[in-house]
């Protein structure tokens, strides 16, 4: 679905269902140089179990115009802007990587508008090394091969996908190419430039699931601990054996775990 936010055309997949009133929402934030197809699976089981679904593609990425947002802030302040644009007044954000950052920024700024949160391969910081900036700047190759081999679980290349005929490092390969020019290294600046993780999980108190692979080599699982006692009452879940890209990898495990934060301990309390 298409929208207007601040002028501009910004999309969303729905996960394959129209919204419908009434039901909660869920809002999925991409990471960096990706797009909303990432979240396919995520975000389609979710709408098919009573959600209302938009996995965004952030200004500049998919089919969403305009240039990148320059910061982490900027782009929280347009996703609590997705939550408005979609009629709905709370959401629970789902963000993998940058836009873990991003979720975590929208749900400090912006208290009352979420109501849960889900990290996927997150950190309390996400520095990001000077040769893969130096690459993203240049438009190069080079980045786009940095990010898969570290982005990647060592399982990851020898196959192994959980979708049938499935390439993953080689899908991940031709997502960051889809890109504009600039908008991975616009995206990578933004996370390095990101200080403030730990100051707005301090001022974070709802419901809050960090997802982490225990291989992850760019969010390492260290700095994910880090996050998570920085959010009181917080759980971490880690998977063992996955890197950074927990949405490919482990998509079965993923979508466990989102289903017990979301669906299952909320039906519980009811």
């Amino acid at each position: 679905m298409n929208f207007l936010i601040d002028g501009h055309t910004a999309h969303a997949a729905t996960g394959g269902r129209t919204h419908a009133p009434g039901r909660p929402l869920a809002v999925f934030v991409h990471g960096a140089g990706l797009d909303h197809t990432v979240w396919a699976l995520q975000s389609r089981w979710l709408a098919f179990r009573g959600w209302n679904v938009l996995a965004l593609d952030l200004p500049g990425h998919g089919h969403s115009v305009g240039r990148p947002l320059a910061d982490v802030g900027a782009m929280a302040d347009w996703v609590l802007g997705a939550i408005d644009a979609a009629g709905s007044s709370t959401a629970a954000l789902i963000g993998h990587s940058m836009g873990s950052l991003v979720a975590l920024e929208a749900a400090a700024r912006a208290p009352s508008k979420v109501r849960s949160l889900l990290l996927v391969g997150t950190a309390a910081a996400m520095p990001v090394h000077p040769d893969l900036l130096a690459a993203a700047a240049a438009n190069s190759q080079d980045a786009i091969d940095m990010v898969n081999l570290w982005g990647y679980g060592y399982r990851a290349g020898l196959g192994g996908s959980a979708a049938p005929g499935m390439w993953m490092t080689g899908t991940g390969d031709s997502i960051l190419r889809r890109a504009l020019p600039g908008v991975l290294h616009s995206d990578l600046a933004a996370c390095d430039a990101y200080k403030t993780a730990l100051d707005a999980a301090a001022r974070v108190t709802i419901p809050t699931l960090i997802v982490a692979g225990a291989l992850d080599q760019m969010t390492p699982l260290r700095s994910a601990r880090a996050l998570a006692a920085a959010v009181t009452g917080s759980t971490l879940t880690v998977l063992k054996g996955a890197g950074h890209m927990l949405l490919a990898e482990e998509p079965d495990a993923l979508i466990e775990a989102m289903g017990d934060h979301l669906v299952r301990r909320a039906a519980s309390a009811l």
